[in-house]
Order: structure tokens, then C-alpha cells, then sequence
């Protein structure tokens, strides 16, 4: 849709606003230079290039720079507001025809779903007299929406997951320990990784075989594992009053004795009566079942009996399933005070990186570099327009790292749920902050004028229109800078995966064991809440641009963005990257409400271009259109988003879809064979419970044979040979 968009509109800007501007003004939107207010052969410093264009009229009070103040003509003006008219309805036809494309498809393909997740309903607010599998079963049945094939009552696994958590931190130390003991593996050592169970049924009477070759040929073996006559190695335990005495034992006991322990502790701990929580999966027999439990109110008392669609089963986050919806509550809150902090220390961060876009700005602070800027243009241009938006672009890659850490404390329920809680988190960051406040605020002479525009603002809200027309025709050229670093800079680094490529080399001399190295070569995971906020950002940005002066060139980059983008996220999605999400579109209702959003800021901006050149008649013409995209946020809301959450009954087929159930199938062994369900191709058993209640206790992983095994729990129960 982006490309689509953008390429329209800079088929018009081109063929016919470019032309009105250069009959009216002889000029094609292009900077131009001008005389500087120190010499004459130098060039202005109205931009970070010291060039003007006559077409953006920068109106500031305190005149840094020289413009021409010639205002445009009648049929500009009327241009203005036909093609903001046009662009507007443009925009929403699109976001129209594409959420119907993708409400076509999706309700088709998911409508022939019938996978343990389509069937599967989250049942949260379960009062306590209903705390059994048994009561749940029978109260879902009585309300005659379909039968329950299976409940899953949550408990309070805390002890249990605690537990397993802990033994994988020493079931790693116990291999670290191991792999000192035995030689790390050199280079290709992760191919030479197997099961040490199975290495020990490989145990003969000849006493050579301990020098045996693990894939074949003693070459093989020597070129892939060193010697493990190494010392066993020691670790240092405290102990005593207050752990101040410690002695050091051997480390390979210590950790095994632990390990075993905890073993124990483990399966005592799945055969205790856990504590119910008031939520439980709920697998009814029928999609069109589970359809109807999430669409209909279920229990007359609020906050009881809320059915929601239930995230796939590996997309669940067990840790928070037993958390209170207080704990919940209060986890959110704190996390929206966090962010309100953070926007506001954002926005302080901004001011001054702001004012490098203006040389008044840096003669303030340091004079002798203002007049070193002066005498250099290359270096001007530099520091004020590469370095801003060399550290904008910096910013929105290692904020969204922050927001992911937050998103991961607020206690969600699937990994879905946080990936959009991401995207949220991120665009709001992207848009308010490197947007609105960088761009209403950015031609700020100083902090006394940054929060004197803020008090005039909330005294006069008309005054919004006008001072973010004004900063947009004077920033144009920084945005057109970065859309080109955003597209022909990051992009190849995005490609090459840039950020894994570098830190593979330290994560490899991090690495000891063969766990270690089975993870270094496990493929990123693309993740929507990273990219697609910058993404709709670039878009925002050339609808706002969309008629302003000059607009032929915002477009022609923003539309060479998206050609470049479509091909590098196809790529990774289709071959370098992993994406494991159960999001069935989720998105897509977000990025429609967040493009709405950008037109109102685009009718805003061009409502007070039109004031600001004493337009006020063609400035009151734009006020209809805003309110009609205002109604329409509310529009879409009540009639779209519905379809994009769930599936309509009338979608759903009821006659099983080709392939679905083979005669004499049950659907488990139909599910977990062919994997029907989106996004989990992966997944095995697609049965919703905790893992820590049934995954068997993992195994130790080394890379070569232990001498004098024991068949201890840990490292001799596996079945066979294991390539990592």
C-alpha cells in the first residue's frame, strides 16, 4: 500500500503540482543558493546546506536566515486544498481496499482452520466456586455453545518453573565444567556434537576405544575435540555464618550432586496439588464453537468469565499465568509511568540536538565553532544536518531494545501480545518524539523559547497548526535526509543482519560448551515491533510532504524507500530470519489507526499553511475533512477491526478442508503431523500445558566421551546419537 500511495502521489506532484510551481515562482522546489550574511561568495545558513528555497517561506520570529518572502500565489493556494482533499481520500481508499484484501484472506484461509488453537478459547475471571476442570466443563457445556474436548485450569506453577529454571542454569555449568575437563571443540566443533548417553552404549572391552572417533576416521575426531587430560576443574562453594567460610571442591561433583537433586526436587514438585488461578484454556470441539464463546458475554457479573482467543501453545507465556490481575495492573501502570518518564527525558534529549540545525543556535554556546562552520560548508552540512540525523536514526535502533525490556515486565500472556505491545511502545516513541516534538520544537532558538512555544500551545491550541507548518517547511530538508540514511544507509546493513554479524564473534569467544555453539548458529528472529514503527514513520512523513513545496523530491525518496524495503523484508522474512509469532494480521489494525493519525497531522499542518499565508477561507475548508478522518477512526474501530480479531461464522467451513482428518485420524495425530495451524510449523503436540509439568529432564551435551561414565540420571538417559 505504501508504495502504491506514494508512487500516486509523486506521479501528481511531478505532473502537476511541480509544473504550477515553476509558472508561478521559476522555481522547482530545489534548494537554491543564497547570499550569506557575512560574505558574499558563501552561501546562506537558512539550512544545514546554506541554501534556501523561495517555496518554503519559513516564518520565524527570530529570522535566522533569508528566504524569499513572496507569498504564493491564488492558484497555489487552491492547489493546497484540492490535493490535500485528494491525497486524504486517496490514503483512506487505500487502508479501505487493502483491510478488505486482507479480511478476504484472512477470514478464508483461517476459516478452514480447525488446529487446537482456532478450538481453543482464555477463560480469565473464573470465580473460585468454578475452580475445577470438572466445574469449567460443565459450565461451558450448559451454556450450549459447543463441548469441551479439554481444560487446562492454571495453576500456581511458580515452585515448578522456578525449579527448572534453576536446573538449566547448572545443567549449563555442569557442561561448561565438562567441556574444561574435556577440550572445547576447534572450529566446525559443533558437528561433532552428540548425546554422551549415547557414547556410552558405544562402550567395548577394547581398551583403545576410548580414543574412538566420534563421526568417523581418527582424523576426523583429533581435527574436531582436543584431549581431555585436563584437570578436573575445582569451583569454590561458600558456606558457614553468613557464607563467609568457602573451600574449593571438584567442580564436575558439585554439579552433578546438584543436579541431581534438583532432579528429584522436580519430580516431587509435578506431583503436588498446585493452587488454581482464576484463568484456564478451554479446547471446545469446533472452531465456530470457540468463534461464539469470544464474541458473546458469557456471565451477567463484570469481570467474570471473559473468553478471549487463546495465543498458540508455544506462543504462551507460562511464567505469567498464575500472576494476579493486580500484580497485572499495577505491572502495567508502572510500566506507562516508566514510559511517560522516559518521554519526557526523550523530548529534553531532542532540544538540543535540535539546535544544531541552526548555526545561531551553536554560536550561542560555542561561537569559535560557529565561525569555523561558517568558513567550511562541507563541514557545516555535516554537523548540521548528518550528525542529527545520523543520531535520530541511532535513537529509534536502541530505544526500541528498552521498550522490549519494558513490554517484557507487564506480565502479557503470549509472545504475540508483547510483540504488539512493542509496536505500540516504539511508534509512540518514534512518532511523538522523534516526529512532533523534533519537528514542532525543532526551530526553537533556545530552551526558553522550546517551553514557551509549549505554554502558548496549551493557551492556544490554534497555534499548534501554525508552529508545526512552520517547522515542517523549514525541516524538510533534514527529513529528506533522513529517508535516504533510513533507505540507502541502514537498509544493506539490515540486509547483511549487521547487528548479528557483529556480535557473532564476541558471542563465539563467550562460547564453551556445546550447548553454546548449537545456539550461535540459530537464525535471528525478525520481530514487526523493531522495524515497522520506522517504517510508518517514513510513510507519515511523506504524506505530510506530500503537497508542500519541493514535494516531488520527499516522494521520489520515501518512494525509493519502499521498493528497497519491500524486496529487504521479503528476503529475511523468506530466508534469513525466523518469525514465530501467532499474530493471524493483528498488525495490520495498527498500522491503519497510526496512517490515520498521520493524515490528521497532514490536514493540520496544511490548515495552518493555509493561515499562515493568510488563507483563512481555504484554511477553514480543510476543517470538514478533518472531522470526516476523525469519524472515520471511529468508523473503522466498529467495522473493520472485528474482522480482523475474529473469524466470521460464515467463514467457517463445515465440512472438514482437504487433508484435514485421513479415515481412522484422530485430529491430534492429524495436527501434530501436518501442522496446519499458521506460524506453527514447529510446534509439536499443540496441546495447551505447562511445559515444566511434562518435557523430560534434558541431558547433558558434550562433545566427546567421558572416560568411566556413570549412568547417571542426567547423562545416560538419552537414545541414541545426537547431531547439534
Amino acid at each position: 500500500m505504501g508504495t502504491k500511495y506514494i508512487a500516486i502521489t509523486f506521479f501528481f506532484s511531478l505532473v502537476i503540482m511541480l509544473p504550477i510551481h515553476v509558472h508561478d515562482t521559476g522555481d522547482y522546489g530545489l534548494p537554491s543558493p543564497k547570499p550569506d550574511k557575512h560574505t558574499d561568495n558563501s552561501t546562506s545558513a537558512s539550512n544545514a546546506y546554506g541554501y534556501s528555497s523561495p517555496l518554503l517561506n519559513v516564518m520565524r520570529a527570530d529570522k535566522p536566515t533569508t528566504v524569499n518572502d513572496a507569498p504564493p500565489t491564488d492558484l497555489m493556494l487552491w492547489m493546497y486544498v484540492v490535493f490535500v482533499y485528494i491525497f486524504s481520500g486517496l490514503a483512506l481508499y487505500l487502508l479501505v481496499t487493502e483491510t478488505k484484501k486482507i479480511i478476504r484472506i484472512r477470514q478464508d484461509y483461517l476459516g478452514s482452520q480447525s488446529s487446537v488453537t482456532d478450538r481453543t478459547i482464555r477463560l480469565s475471571g473464573i470465580p473460585e466456586e468454578l475452580r475445577s476442570e470438572e466445574m469449567l466443563k460443565e459450565t461451558i457445556e450448559n451454556l450450549q455453545i459447543g463441548k469441551v474436548e479439554s481444560v487446562l485450569l492454571c495453576k500456581d506453577w511458580k515452585e515448578l518453573d522456578s525449579l527448572v529454571a534453576k536446573r538449566m542454569s547448572v545443567l549449563r555449568k555442569l557442561e561448561e565444567a565438562w567441556t574444561i575437563h574435556l577440550g572445547q571443540p576447534r572450529a566446525g566443533g559443533n558437528r561433532a556434537l552428540v548425546n554422551p548417553s549415547a557414547l556410552e552404549t558405544r562402550v567395548t572391552t577394547n581398551g583403545d576405544d576410548e580414543e574412538s572417533r566420534l563421526l568417523g576416521g581418527e582424523a576426523n575426531n583429533q581435527s574436531h575435540v582436543t584431549s581431555y587430560s585436563q584437570l578436573r576443574p575445582m569451583t569454590r562453594i561458600w558456606y558457614g555464618v553468613l557464607g563467609l567460610q568457602s573451600r574449593r571442591i571438584d567442580a564436575i561433583d558439585y554439579y552433578e550432586e546438584k543436579l541431581r537433586k534438583l532432579d528429584d526436587q522436580i519430580k516431587s514438585s509435578r506431583k503436588k496439588v498446585f493452587k488454581p488461578t482464576p484463568l484456564a484454556f478451554i479446547t471446545l470441539d469446533s472452531t465456530a464453537a470457540a468463534q461464539m464463546a469470544v464474541q458473546a458475554t458469557m456471565d451477567p457479573e463484570p469481570m467474570k468469565l471473559i473468553a478471549n482467543l487463546a495465543p498458540a501453545p508455544s506462543d504462551v507465556v507460562w511464567q505469567n499465568t498464575y500472576l494476579p490481575r493486580s500484580n497485572r495492573m499495577l505491572r502495567a501502570w508502572a510500566v506507562t509511568l516508566v514510559i511517560g518518564l522516559l518521554t519526557i527525558f526523550w523530548s529534553l534529549l531532542l532540544v538540543p540536538l535540535a539546535g544544531l540545525l541552526s548555526l545561531e543556535n551553536i554560536g550561542k554556546v560555542w561561537p569559535q565553532l560557529e565561525n569555523a562552520l561558517e568558513a567550511h560548508n562541507i563541514s557545516r552540512s555535516l554537523v548540521q544536518q548528518g550528525l542529527p540525523t545520523l543520531l535520530i536514526s541511532l535513537l529509534s535502533v536502541a530505544v526500541p531494545y528498552i521498550y522490549y525490556w519494558l513490554s517484557t515486565l507487564q506480565g502479557m500472556m503470549s509472545q504475540g501480545d508483547v510483540e504488539m505491545s512493542l509496536i505500540s511502545k516504539n511508534f509512540f516513541f518514534t512518532f511523538f518524539n522523534l516526529f512532533l516534538v523534533f519537528t514542532v520544537f525543532g526551530t526553537a532558538s533556545n530552551a526558553t523559547g522550546y517551553f514557551d512555544r509549549i505554554g502558548d500551545s496549551f493557551k492556544d491550541t490554534t497555534s499548534i497548526a501554525y508552529v508545526l507548518a512552520e517547522s515542517l517547511k523549514s525541516l524538510v530538508l533534514f527529513y529528506i535526509n533522513l529517508i535516504i540514511l533510513q533507505g540507502l544507509g541502514l537498509f544493506p546493513f539490515r540486509l547483511l543482519e549487521f547487528g548479528s554479524v557483529a556480535m557473532y564473534p564476541i558471542s563465539l569467544i563467550g562460547a564453551k560448551t556445546p550447548r553454546d555453539y548449537a545456539e550461535l548458529v540459530q537464525p535471528p528472529v525478525f520481530s514487526y515491533g523493531f522495524y515497522l514503527p520506522q517504517t510508518i514513520l517514513i510513510f507519515i512523513i511523506c504524506i505530510v510532504y506530500s503537497v508542500l513545496p519541493g514535494s516531488w523530491f520527499v516522494l521520489f525518496f520515501g518512494l525509493l524507500y519502499f521498493i528497497i524495503g519491500s524486496f529487504i523484508y521479503k528476503y529475511q522474512l523468506l530466508y534469513a530470519m525466523d518469525h514465530r509469532r501467532h499474530s493471524t494480521g493483528r498488525a495490520w489494525a495498527m498500522i491503519c489507526n497510526r496512517v490515520i493519525v498521520g493524515l490528521v497531522v497532514f490536514q493540520l499542518a496544511m490548515a495552518g499553511i493555509l493561515g499562515s499565508s493568510l488563507a483563512v477561507e481555504r484554511a477553514i475548508l480543510i476543517v470538514p475533512l478533518l472531522a470526516f478522518t476523525i469519524w472515520f477512526i471511529v468508523f473503522y474501530k466498529r467495522t473493520y477491526e472485528p474482522l480482523m480479531k475474529f473469524i466470521a461464522i460464515r467463514s467457517l467451513t463445515h465440512e472438514p478442508p482437504f487433508g484435514a482428518l485421513a479415515q481412522g485420524e484422530s485430529r491430534y495425530d492429524s495436527e501434530t503431523s501436518r501442522g496446519r495451524d499458521v506460524d506453527e510449523d514447529d510446534e509439536t503436540g499443540l496441546r495447551y500445558i505447562n511445559p515444566s509439568l511434562v518435557l523430560p529432564l534434558e541431558d547433558v551435551w558434550l562433545a566427546k566421551k567421558r572416560p568411566n561414565a556413570s549412568n547417571h540420571n542426567g547423562l545416560g538417559d538419552g537414545e541414541g546419537d545426537e547431531d547439534v
